[in-house]
């Protein structure tokens, strides 16, 4: 099994920068593709952006320009640095990888328990 523990999220007002991470632990043979998503209530789960083991990298046209995905592979770790946040930016984050572990090594699709994220007008 992998784990995946997002921090970083909380209250922040219209222009502001929160910085996202997400570390991964377990049983880890191989951490491929990571990514973020959002929830915003009522609506459904959106990719934000997501980021190859290689460092390529997809945005949101929401986003692209104002957040950047980054990613530490010694430390299976996912950043979502946001910048220039507005009121719509407001929904809870998730992080996702496909990984395969020592016990199972066909790739598979985990989820983080989601970061809420406020941006205030």
């Amino acid at each position: 099994q992998v784990q995946l523990v997002e921090s970083g999220g909380g209250l922040v007002q219209a222009g502001g920068s929160l910085r996202l991470s997400c570390a991964a632990s377990g049983n880890i043979f191989e951490l491929n593709l990571m990514a973020w998503y959002r929830q915003a209530p009522g609506k459904q789960r959106e990719l934000v952006a997501d980021i190859t083991r290689e460092g390529s990298t997809n945005y949101a046209d929401s986003v692209q320009g104002r957040f950047t995905i980054s990613r530490d592979n010694a430390k299976n770790t996912v950043y979502l640095q946001m910048n220039s946040l507005k009121p719509e930016d407001t929904a809870v984050y998730y992080c996702n990888a496909v990984a395969s572990t020592y016990s199972n090594w066909s790739l598979m699709n985990y989820w983080g328990q989601g970061t809420q994220v406020t941006v205030s007008s």
